[in-house]
């Protein structure tokens, strides 16, 4: 399948494993990029720019594909060394960056005199006609249904994706919602140029996270998930635990008075380390689609790409034809 996301990054499938926070290590993105989709290692993941250096060193033993990092620019309790990591992206040679968060203009001069691919994730029309204006050479249109920072304007994808086609004239995926063959189809359809998947890509073999919670993604339907941090304007979605239920309860008591201080506890960046790593399913909160509703099984990343795509050739040469044909 050719689009302009394949031509644009040099992969064999339009499918992007999006960065996620302690998951995307060397073995998930290698193993996605060997199956001809492409991996992305998560940036902030390594504790410092030194340890992403090393990662990305890693991630280039384990496959001779294109990869990519993921550069996420959010508000943190301790200051991060952006800059530093930006540099060290440059320095390894790496020539795909996913972008997130606040606007990625102050990194591009660098990203792009290095001859470096920029894809930023937005979760708004407005916000991708603004990394288009930028320079940026790709978006990822994250709809209302994503794990992680969905916005605020709680649009779902099968608005934005279209609206996002009627404007933007970069390429872009679809991310949030996306799981499958189905998937891959209607955000063709829908306009983009392939799909970007996160949660998916957790119940994978590959994935390094602890068994507990690729158990909970198998067993969870659509409705297991919540969005918290509503009264902060940082809205995230996270699969429903304990923790999660004492941050909804500590907003509801709090109001519009609730402080990130009053939640810190359960939000921080190592409470959910806890959970991917050691398995503690209620030790904090964990970002998480409502795609977890069709994810039945853990295969390899080779297995769940190459049934992806063989779903997604059945639909549009069997079933989509079949109507034509009718």
């Amino acid at each position: 399948m050719k689009t302009r996301i394949t031509e644009l990054f040099g992969i064999e499938h339009p499918i992007i494993q999006g960065g996620m926070h302690y998951v995307g290590y060397a073995e998930l993105a290698s193993a996605v990029s060997n199956a001809g989709a492409l991996g992305i290692l998560t940036g902030l993941t390594q504790p410092t720019p030194e340890d992403l250096a090393k990662e990305i060193v890693r991630c280039r033993d384990m496959t001779d594909r294109p990869f990519g990092v993921n550069l996420t620019i959010l508000p943190a309790f301790k200051a991060v060394p952006y800059e530093e990591y930006a540099r060290v992206i440059v320095e390894s040679g790496v020539k795909i960056v996913e972008t997130a968060g606040r606007n990625p203009e102050p990194f591009l001069p660098p990203f792009k005199a290095a001859g470096i691919k920029v894809i930023h994730k937005c979760t708004s029309v407005r916000h991708a006609l603004k990394a288009e204006r930028i320079g940026c050479d790709a978006a990822s249109v994250d709809g209302f249904e994503c794990g992680g920072h969905p916005g605020e304007d709680d649009v779902p994808n099968m608005i934005l994706l279209p609206r996002a086609a009627e404007e933007l004239k970069i390429p872009f995926v679809a991310s949030g919602g996306m799981a499958d063959g189905r998937s891959l189809v209607a955000a063709l359809a829908l306009g983009a140029d392939g799909m970007n998947m996160g949660t998916r890509f957790i119940a994978t073999k590959e994935a390094p996270v602890h068994e507990n919670v690729k158990r909970a993604l198998v067993q969870a339907d659509e409705l297991q998930t919540r969005l918290v941090m509503r009264p902060l304007k940082n809205t995230e979605r996270v699969m429903n635990n304990a923790a999660v239920e004492e941050v909804l309860r500590i907003e509801r008591e709090k109001g519009a008075d609730v402080a990130i201080e009053d939640i810190r506890h359960l939000v921080a960046g190592q409470m959910g380390r806890k959970v991917l790593q050691d398995g503690d399913v209620d030790a904090g909160v964990w970002s998480c689609g409502m795609v977890a509703g069709l994810i039945h099984d853990v295969p390899t990343c080779r297995e769940l790409i190459d049934r992806i795509m063989a779903e997604a050739n059945a639909i549009i040469r069997g079933r989509l034809e079949g109507f034509l044909r009718a």
